[in-house]
């Protein structure tokens, strides 16, 4: 449908200038339930069935920063990401899509909720490839859901660009863009010729609250909804075969009292190597 709409563009619409700065900015989200709403059984199996799903929590950063970079460089902001069916449902395309981007490419198929990191990587690697002249991939700090903070960097070894993490601010130069990074005791500033992925620091801008009118015409917005079978899985399926909490680690049931108590327990915790 999207591919419809963009020949009918250059049929019927003059084409506009376009910029040797100018690109599409990508914007890689993830529609996930939040464990604060999941259960635990005894057995240590998680139940999500009353976890509501919403945008990651960390994910309208990216967007908003991906939405300031293309109002600047006049062009699109485009949203991928990879999920179950539920993620092209509605109310969850119109959920993401009045955050600000312009449209969005869905691997939507219940079939991933198998797949293993690497598969979702490269299947992320994959749509953003589809996307017309996409020069940056832009990602949250992590994902509500797992949170394991290794995405952006699979999908940039998959992609054969450079990633930065604890992303703070992103400006285009000439030829690539000049990235701030938070470091240990302050930040710094990288500038990196060509293609990059960053993830943004969950304070690296201010989200704009979508207004009524940008979630009437969310529901407008093309999205191009693919399914697994057109992506080659990158590696072998895993299965697993059993569950099991930790062992919980003997106590010493130490007990300090009186005056010198304080004294004793630094001294204990000293001869145990705990300090």
């Amino acid at each position: 449908m999207y591919q419809m709409v963009k020949t009918l563009r250059r049929m019927f619409c003059a084409p506009r200038e376009r910029n040797e700065a100018e690109m599409t900015v990508v914007v890689a989200y993830k529609y996930a339930a939040n464990p604060q709403d999941a259960s635990v059984s005894a057995d240590g199996v998680i139940d999500w069935s009353r976890a509501k799903a919403a945008v990651s929590e960390y994910d309208p950063v990216a967007i908003q920063v991906g939405r300031n970079l293309a109002a600047q460089l006049g062009t699109e902001v485009v949203g991928v990401s990879v999920g179950n069916a539920a993620i092209a449902s509605s109310m969850a395309k119109k959920n993401v899509l009045s955050k600000g981007l312009e449209r969005a490419l869905l691997l939507a198929d219940d079939a991933t909720e198998a797949w293993n990191p690497t598969d979702i990587a490269a299947a992320l690697a994959d749509l953003t490839q589809r996307v017309d002249d996409c020069d940056i991939l832009l990602t949250g700090d992590s994902s509500i859901d797992e949170g394991a903070r290794m995405m952006p960097a699979l999908v940039a070894g998959i992609l054969g660009w450079p990633c930065f993490e604890e992303v703070v601010g992103l400006e285009r130069e000439d030829e690539g863009w000049k990235v701030t990074q938070n470091v240990a005791g302050g930040t710094r500033t990288i500038t990196v010729k060509g293609s990059v992925v960053a993830s943004l620091t969950s304070d690296a801008v201010e989200v704009k609250v979508a207004s009524m009118k940008e979630i009437l015409a969310a529901g407008k917005k093309p999205a191009e909804v693919l399914d697994a079978g057109e992506f080659a899985a990158v590696s072998p399926a895993l299965t697993v075969t059993g569950r099991a909490k930790p062992e919980p680690k003997a106590r010493l049931g130490k007990v300090f009292t009186g005056d010198a108590a304080a004294a004793e327990l630094v001294a204990a915790l000293h001869t145990d190597g705990v300090i």
